[in-house]
C-alpha cells in the first residue's frame, strides 16, 4: 500500500477528536432537544466515504436522535460505556457497556436516550447510501437525504420548517 495516497492521521485516540460544532441538523423545535448530545466524527478524520462512524456522548437526559427509521440505511451502536435506554416501536430495553443493536434500512424506528444520571458513550455507525428518507413516527418531521449529502427537513404535509 503506498502511505502517499493517504492523507491525515493514520490513527488518533477517539476522545481527542473535536466533538461537531452544530449539535444537530434539525430544525427547531427539534434541535433544541439535542442539546445533550455531542458527537466526534471518527470516520471523517480518515476521510471515509462509504459509512460513518461516531463517538457519542448522551449526558442525563440527552437522546441520540429523535425516534426514527431510514428508508436505505443501516445503522449499528455498541455501548462503550453508560445504560441507555433504547427505544423502539417494538418497546425499550436497557442497554449495558459491551450490548450492540443493529437497525436495517426499514427495520423500525429507533433512538436511545439517557435516563441515568452519569454520561452514556456510544460508537454508532452507518452507512451513507444516496437518496435515503427519514421517518420520525413521533413527530412532525420528515428528511430526504439531497444529493449534496445533507438534509432537508420538512413537515410531514411536505411544508418547509
Amino acid at each position: 500500500m503506498n502511505d502517499s495516497k493517504m492523507s491525515g492521521p493514520i490513527a488518533v485516540t477517539a476522545a481527542s477528536v473535536a466533538p461537531r460544532t452544530k449539535p444537530s441538523n434539525y430544525p427547531e423545535p427539534f434541535f433544541s432537544r439535542m442539546s445533550k448530545r455531542e458527537k466526534r466524527q471518527l470516520g471523517d478524520v480518515f476521510g471515509l466515504k462509504n459509512f460513518g462512524v461516531n463517538l457519542t456522548r448522551l449526558a442525563p437526559g440527552g437522546e441520540s436522535a429523535l425516534l426514527h427509521e431510514h428508508s436505505k440505511q443501516d445503522e449499528f451502536i455498541y455501548v462503550l460505556q453508560g445504560e441507555p435506554t433504547l427505544v423502539t416501536e417494538r418497546g425499550e430495553t436497557v442497554l449495558k457497556p459491551g450490548m450492540c443493536a443493529g437497525f436495517p434500512a426499514k427495520g423500525g424506528a429507533h433512538q436511545l436516550v439517557n435516563r441515568t444520571g452519569a454520561d452514556v458513550f456510544i460508537l454508532e455507525v452507518g452507512d451513507r447510501i444516496a437518496g435515503d428518507e427519514g421517518s420520525y413516527p413521533r413527530d412532525d418531521i420528515q428528511a430526504v437525504m439531497g444529493a449534496d449529502g445533507k438534509w432537508l427537513f420538512t413537515h410531514k404535509d411536505g411544508r418547509p420548517y
